[in-house]
């Protein structure tokens, strides 16, 4: 069974401040020019990750030396954030931590956070080691909330027989539908939103909704 826990944060205290050779097979016959020929499509090639771009390193991890790798991903590589925003991530030296299981560049979300049909945007940003969650409201995109923050290497876990580290933090938006079945199993269940929350994971482990409500924000804390 599933239990939450409710914490709430006013707005004013996560306001940003105030607190990681073979031979080439032959050459197929000429096609006659009334037979479309079939070309199969280019398989893209893997886009590797520049070396600035990843830190590894090792760790203490009970009582043992274990070594990680984390992957990042530069600014631009998310061209649809407001440039506001982009400009405000360069100005921190932002780069956006890319989980483990990554396939595609994320941890950079688009949401209704503000409220019903509001335009926000939440960016995991790694700067000078440390990674924190930040809020972007459209109406005041310079002032950002940190919602949370830690050194990268308090994010990582063990998830290949390797046993090499990789960075387990993502951040995705959760619907009001699934914020609302969340709360299912609270005494006294809040009504159901109607704008999005974002849910904060620990891959593979716990996840944390958190949400906008009345100028301030609510940590809904996913138990087993």
């Amino acid at each position: 069974m599933k239990t939450a826990t409710l914490i709430l944060y006013t707005a004013a205290s996560l306001a940003l401040g105030s607190f990681p050779v073979h031979g080439q097979n032959p050459a197929p016959p000429p096609v006659p020019a009334s037979v479309p020929a079939s070309v199969p499509a280019p398989v893209p090639a893997p886009v590797p990750i520049p070396a600035e771009l990843t830190s590894s390193g090792q760790i203490l991890v009970d009582g043992r030396l274990s070594p990680y790798v984390i992957h990042h991903l530069p600014v631009s590589s998310f061209p649809e954030l407001p440039d506001g925003i982009r400009d405000q991530l360069d100005q921190r030296g932002c780069v956006i931590p890319q989980t483990y299981e990554a396939h595609r560049p994320e941890n950079v979300i688009h949401a209704s956070f503000e409220g019903s049909g509001s335009s926000d945007w939440a960016v995991l940003c790694t700067s000078e080691g440390t990674v924190s969650l930040l809020v972007f409201f459209t109406d005041n995109s310079s002032q950002p909330f940190t919602l949370a923050s830690a050194p990268e290497t308090e994010r990582l876990q063990a998830h290949d027989p390797t046993g090499v580290l990789g960075f387990n933090w993502g951040i995705d938006p959760a619907s009001p539908d699934q914020v609302h079945e969340a709360q299912a199993d609270m005494l006294h269940r809040p009504p159901r939103l109607d704008h999005d929350a974002l849910a904060d994971t620990l891959v593979d482990h716990k996840i944390v909704y958190r949400y906008y409500l009345r100028s301030s924000w609510i940590v809904l804390v996913m138990k087993d």
